[in-house]
């Protein structure tokens, strides 16, 4: 009990000495305080994580004549594709891909943030005997991908400085 007592202490003193901090708020630029996001698929997981992320760091989502800030995601595709092939030329292992490329525009559409391409990919293999669970896999990792990327875009905002550029 006391040696787990310790470790966990170490551990913890190891963690502030490296300055390692628990996130809680995005530091985002003042413009994004009312934000227009232009998507393809409002209802898209990264789009719905993207909202969230940003609703929880005070931005408010307007429409375009309300907006100080515009979110474009032109492009937000998974792709899923084959990477290894068995003997009997059934599948074996898939890479699911996720591409995502956005950029952030003041309310006069001067770029505050070029546009940036974020990608995730996660192999899995594929199994006959559990074609619904492998099924149910993806889609966890599709899931997983659009939050790994909704939080690097966020991250991507913060570097934003006040001014143009």
């Amino acid at each position: 009990m006391i040696r787990n007592a310790l470790l966990i202490t170490t551990f913890a003193m190891l963690l502030s000495a490296c300055g390692f901090q628990l996130r809680d708020h995005a530091e985002l630029p003042p413009e994004m305080a009312l934000t227009q996001m232009v998507v393809d698929d409002p209802y898209s997981p990264l789009a719905r994580r993207v909202k969230k992320l940003l609703e929880q760091n005070g931005v408010q989502f307007v429409s375009a004549d309300r907006a100080t800030a515009i979110l474009e995601i032109p492009m937000n595709e998974s792709i899923t594709s084959v990477l290894t092939i068995a003997d009997n030329a059934r599948v074996r292992e898939y890479r699911v891909s996720h591409v995502v490329q956005f950029r952030l525009l003041d309310a006069g559409g001067a770029e505050l943030l070029t546009m940036q391409t974020l990608r995730q990919s996660r192999e899995i293999s594929f199994d006959e005997q559990k074609i619904l669970a492998t099924s149910r896999e993806q889609e966890y990792l599709k899931e997983d991908l659009a939050e790994d990327l909704a939080r690097l875009l966020v991250n991507r905002l913060e570097s934003v400085s006040a001014g143009p550029g």
